[in-house]
Parts: C-alpha cells; sequence; structure tokens
C-alpha cells in the first residue's frame, strides 16, 4: 500500500499538478483545498507526510502548522511548505524543526521527490 501524502493548497490547477506528480512518484495523494478541513481530515486518518501551501484561507498554512504542531496526535507528521512566498525563508530560518523542510514554486519532479524521501517516515 502506497503513502498517503496529503496536499494542502487553495489553487486548483496546483493542487491537480500536484496530484499527477504523486502518482507519478508511486505515493497515494489526499487532496484538501481547506486547511480548516485537512485538520479534521488527519485527526480522523492521519497521512505520512503533508505537502503545504502557506498563503491560503479560511487559515494561511502558518496557523495550519501551528495547530498541528499543537495537536499530540498531529505533531510529529512531516511537513514540506511549498511556497512562491518570500518570507518562507525567513520564517523557516527561525524554526528548528527536524520534521519540516521548504521546496519553492513551482517545483519539479525531480525536487518533489527528493523532498518526499528525505521527510517521509523510514518504514
Amino acid at each position: 500500500m502506497a503513502h498517503k501524502i496529503m496536499v494542502v493548497e487553495d489553487d486548483g490547477p496546483i493542487l491537480e499538478m500536484m496530484d499527477l506528480l504523486i502518482r507519478k512518484l508511486g505515493y497515494e495523494p489526499v487532496l484538501v483545498e481547506d486547511g480548516l478541513l485537512a485538520l479534521e481530515m488527519i485527526r480522523r486518518a492521519p497521512p505520512a507526510l503533508i505537502l503545504l501551501d502557506i498563503m491560503m484561507v479560511p487559515i494561511d498554512g502558518w496557523k495550519f502548522l501551528e495547530t498541528l504542531r499543537g495537536d499530540e496526535g498531529m505533531r510529529d507528521i512531516p511537513v514540506i511548505i511549498f511556497s512562491a512566498a518570500p518570507e518562507v525563508g525567513e520564517r523557516m530560518a527561525q524554526i528548528h524543526d527536524p520534521r519540516l523542510g521548504v521546496l519553492q514554486k513551482p517545483v519539479s519532479l525531480e525536487d518533489l521527490k527528493e523532498g518526499i524521501l528525505k521527510y517521509l517516515p523510514k518504514t
């Protein structure tokens, strides 16, 4: 059974592209356009890894991450932030979390593969 990778992204075309890339790499994508809905889904069935956009509504990626890390049942899930926002690098420099990575948009298949292999829990 393939690892489930949740993509939390509110841009439909990017979500579709990530779906194709994740499937091509042999994983099972779980696509969610709303951070609040994603948190509910994670509580019921945690994915192996989360790919997270930063600039979203009703909650942005930073608030999503804060909520995720504040919940004992979800805090250990690795997260890769993928964003084109320039402030991501600055914020990441302040966060010391070995379960947190970053990929710059647009993401290539090779970069996505490397990120997934680095952060996906080894089984």
